[in-house]
């Protein structure tokens, strides 16, 4: 995916895809970043339903809460794959027009699954996901300042948001617009879903990395 929008971008041309594998590949995205692997996964081991506990979110963080750091490491790396795998099918039938409409159908059913009543996650995993099929150095920065600000601040939440202000900057100063214009979106859905999170982090009564 990487080389094909380095060529874009070089030749100055844009990718014609068409307008009904756009759509597919936006539908294919939503149904594969709609898979609650981490529901899935947490019921295949027994736990408590995942609902039912910490946040109530279906995500590896709160997954980290059942004490089963296996299933919560299962858990993102499953919903980071299944936004991957939704950009790579769609760039290579129709280039990245279609791969980035998949990414953003990922992120959405990811955040809205139809199987649960569009109540999903917060997105940070599949955010990297898409980013590992689009341009693969943005999801390196991504992680590295989540790694850094999870390490400095323990706050999962926290270290979400500022990754996800910062990949979009990233992306532009190096020459990816159509790219940052899409992580700009996934940005502020991403900080939408945490509005509670900033609300606690604001009031410093937000859970850290580790508690249950």
């Amino acid at each position: 995916m990487r080389g094909k929008f380095m060529e874009t971008a070089a030749t100055g041309t844009t990718a014609v895809s068409t307008d009904g594998f756009l759509v597919i590949a936006f539908l294919l995205g939503y149904l594969l970043g709609s898979i609650p692997f981490g529901l899935i996964l947490t019921r295949l081991a027994g736990t408590q339903d995942l609902r039912a506990i910490g946040s109530g979110n279906i995500g590896a963080t709160n997954v980290l809460r059942t004490g089963r750091k296996g299933l919560a490491a299962a858990t993102l790396v499953c919903d980071a794959l299944k936004g991957t795998l939704a950009v790579v099918i769609a760039g290579y039938f129709d280039g990245p027009n279609a791969a980035m409409l998949a990414a953003l159908g990922a992120f959405l059913g990811h955040l809205f699954p139809v199987w649960l009543k569009f109540r999903g996650g917060k997105g940070v995993a599949v955010y990297i996901g898409v980013l590992l099929g689009l341009f693969w150095p943005a999801a390196l920065v991504f992680c590295v300042l989540w790694l850094a600000t999870a390490f400095t601040s323990r706050y999962s939440s926290l270290s979400a948001l500022v990754a996800a202000f910062v990949t979009p900057i990233f992306l532009w100063w190096f020459g990816h617009p159509a790219l940052a214009s899409l992580c700009a979106v996934l940005t502020m859905l991403l900080f939408y879903m945490h509005r509670e999170n900033i609300k606690r982090l604001q009031a410093g009564t937000e859970g850290r990395i580790g508690a249950r």
